[in-house]
């Protein structure tokens, strides 16, 4: 009896050594599987898109073994070495960051060899003309259609930065980019070598095909504290200064600081615009901040701080206080109604009434729920919807009127970064950089995702891109396109020419989408 039990152990061994999904082990200590696995694998890798490559390992039908990894490239496992010395070239972060890489350089490949890219089958430049003048579309769609098109079509251009401190330029990474109103200037934030931030702005009126060449207005206005965050304040003119709200350091609390865009224009020009007044304030911890342009909150401006939102008027100095529940990550004035949109760490996104003093009950006008801590609100025009998107990866379409969400869109990427939403309703498209390091561009009116845009350099957390849109970069007559800065380089995805529409060759100007389009 005890001789049949040590057989049939024998037997459940062997049919153990013998499993298809290890396969054999040769003296290297490298496993290899059969050829049917190997089939699924390559079957697995074509299809897969730039958000999920990532997460190859894991997905992948190969069992996992402790201390070895599967190589789909080469079908085998490979050993993983001990990491106590160190020197250990195998870990699993490092295996995924080497397939990351190398889905994003064959991305590139194809951005670069593919110069039209379809964004809806059935339609392209002369179908939609034709579409047009039969009747089948309405001038509206035409037009979102075609900007559409020129998305899919923007290609991409390194432009020249000239700067009176050249080296600068080849030691200091650009950390953020906001484009003003009229997409003639850029500011900029620059991460400094030795430790800090410096701040620029980039004058847009040379952006022009085919040398896309532009000038950086220097300043010695230096801080060593983190920029938490930036907007353009019109105090005496349209986008006259740049708010920042600054990050304290040890003993050093943390500000809100007005710095005059005329500090940043060079000496030949000073003449023109006399230097305007640099106001800071001190507020302890703001993580976000917002300029005002509605009439009943003139001359204000707003920050989130820690369970509080402070209004400030820059003029006569008041402050009103309204307390919360949680930290408040991004915020936007309504121009129509005296209402500040707010969204926080929780999830809330709320609406505050101005003309409610902060003692009363009311103050509250709108309130929806994120999942996750919201990092953007926009407000459309009408002031009818609002976009938001949270740390969790989520970009929703909210009907404030309604308070539901009627549009999700899908695809980006985000799961503990600030990241902002950059949406233009005008082209009607929705503009997003996400923690993978891809730019992904959706219309607004059905969610589409129309063009997924991989970063020029390797993908990291310090290396996230900025990017800003507008109809008119350099000025009214401008080309349209995207700019992206990442590390010291900054970028141009122009309009392009070899993508004609209706209108004649070498024109930028395309009609506007209107909002019922959209929505």
């Amino acid at each position: 009896m005890d001789r049949n039990i040590w057989k049939s152990r024998r037997r459940r061994g062997q049919s153990r050594h013998q499993s298809p999904a290890l396969g054999q082990c040769d003296s290297s200590g490298r496993y290899t599987t059969g050829a049917s696995q190997s089939s699924q694998d390559s079957g697995h890798h074509d299809a897969e898109s730039p958000s999920t490559s990532s997460r190859r390992t894991g997905e992948s039908s190969v069992p996992e073994l402790p201390g070895f990894y599967f190589d789909p490239e080469k079908n085998r496992y490979f050993r993983l070495l001990p990491g106590h010395n160190n020197c250990n070239p195998l870990t699993k972060e490092g295996i995924q960051q080497k397939e990351i890489e190398s889905r994003r350089l064959q991305l590139l490949q194809q951005e670069d060899m593919q110069k039209k890219k379809i964004t809806r089958v059935g339609f392209n430049a002369s179908s939609l003309l034709r579409k047009n003048q039969l009747g089948f579309l309405n001038f509206s769609s035409y037009c979102r259609l075609s900007h559409e098109l020129r998305v899919s079509c923007m290609e991409r251009k390194k432009v020249e930065i000239q700067s009176s401190d050249p080296s600068a330029l080849a030691s200091d990474r650009f950390n953020f980019i906001m484009a003003d109103t009229t997409s003639d200037r850029l500011f900029t934030v620059n991460d400094v070598k030795i430790g800090g931030s410096k701040y620029g702005i980039i004058n847009l009126q040379g952006l022009k095909a085919p040398t896309f060449e532009v000038h950086m207005h220097e300043n010695l206005y230096f801080t060593n504290r983190k920029v938490n965050s930036v907007c353009w304040a019109s105090l005496n003119h349209l986008d006259s200064h740049i708010l920042l709200c600054l990050m304290g350091l040890a003993e050093t609390p943390g500000c809100a600081t007005l710095l005059p865009a005329s500090l940043f224009v060079s000496n030949h020009q000073a003449g023109t615009d006399q230097p305007g007044m640099l106001c800071s304030f001190r507020i302890p911890g703001a993580w976000s901040c917002a300029w005002s342009l509605n009439v009943q909150a003139n001359n204000c401006f707003s920050t989130g701080l820690f369970r509080r939102v402070l209004l400030t008027n820059v003029v006569t100095g008041h402050r009103q206080s309204y307390r919360i529940n949680s930290d408040v990550l991004a915020q936007q004035f309504a121009v129509k109604t005296p209402l500040l949109f707010n969204g926080c760490r929780s999830g809330e996104i709320f609406a505050i009434d101005l003309r409610s003093p902060s003692q009363a009950k009311g103050w509250k006008a709108t309130q929806v729920f994120h999942d996750s801590a919201v990092t953007s609100v926009q407000v459309f025009k009408e002031e009818q919807y609002l976009m938001a998107s949270d740390m969790a990866g989520k970009i929703k379409l909210w009907d404030l009127r309604a308070i539901k969400c009627v549009r999700q869109y899908e695809g980006h990427v985000n799961e503990y970064t600030y990241l902002p939403l950059h949406m233009h309703e005008e082209e009607g498209i929705l503009v997003a950089v996400g923690q993978d390091c891809y730019t992904r561009i959706w219309s607004l009116h059905d969610a589409r995702l129309l063009r997924t845009i991989p970063s020029p350099c390797p993908t990291s957390k310090a290396n996230i891109p900025s990017v800003a849109f507008s109809p008119r970069l350099g000025g009214p007559r401008g080309a349209p396109g995207l700019l992206m800065a990442v590390q010291q380089d900054l970028y141009c995805f122009a309009y392009s020419s070899s993508c004609p529409d209706s209108q004649e060759e070498g024109r930028w100007e395309l009609p506007s989408v209107s909002n019922e389009d959209i929505l």
